[in-house]
């Protein structure tokens, strides 16, 4: 399997799972993932949070570890990369201020590159208006920004588990998804898994 270059984009507080266990999964196949953070420089770290389903209305949350970011966000050049993974918690609804995050997700659109994003990860796509039209889940919360930018909803399972793929777009509801989630974009990317 040829190596692929993926860029990861992370901030504070990005979910804890959706940041460490695609990272971890993907460097098991033998890809390069670029982690970066608008303001932070490679050998930094990012807080992230937990964020689990205990039975309230909505998620719970909870501190969880430091994330090392690998390289430099203001020096980092979309063209180099062949996906894009962007996950959840509470950094995207920030992130997505930020216009030159907001232009690198454009360039992975529109050059029909791989895009794997969970959970509030979707606000960012929302965001850079690369969406309408397609087929999208995310955490239940962000279902009214998903149909108010014109994409369709992608209902999720009792389990939080399903993943839905339109075009060069793969998205998931929650970390639960992992599975499906991970196998769909490496199916994106071309990747296979030998048994």
């Amino acid at each position: 399997m040829a190596q692929k270059r993926i860029l990861m984009l992370v901030g504070d507080f990005v979910e804890d799972y959706e940041a460490m266990v695609p990272y971890q999964m993907l460097l098991m196949v033998g890809h390069q993932v670029d982690t970066v953070c608008p303001g932070k420089k490679p050998g930094e770290t990012v807080k992230t949070a937990v964020h689990d389903f205990e039975g309230d209305q909505t998620y719970t949350e909870k501190r969880g570890h430091n994330f090392a970011i690998t390289s430099d966000f203001e020096k980092i050049n979309p063209e180099d990369y062949d996906g894009l993974v962007i996950p959840g918690g509470r950094a995207p609804e920030y992130l997505r201020l930020n216009p030159r995050l907001i232009e690198i997700v454009k360039h992975f659109a529109a050059n029909n590159k791989p895009i794997a994003s969970i959970c509030h990860g979707q606000q960012i796509l929302v965001a850079a208006d690369v969406i309408k039209d397609k087929l999208c889940t995310a955490y239940p919360a962000v279902m009214p920004d998903i149909l108010r930018a014109g994409a369709k909803w992608g209902e999720v399972n009792e389990t939080f588990s399903n993943a839905y793929v339109d075009g060069n777009i793969v998205t998931a509801p929650a970390w639960p998804a992992h599975p499906e989630w991970m196998r769909k974009f490496l199916e994106l990317l071309g990747s296979k898994i030998e048994a």
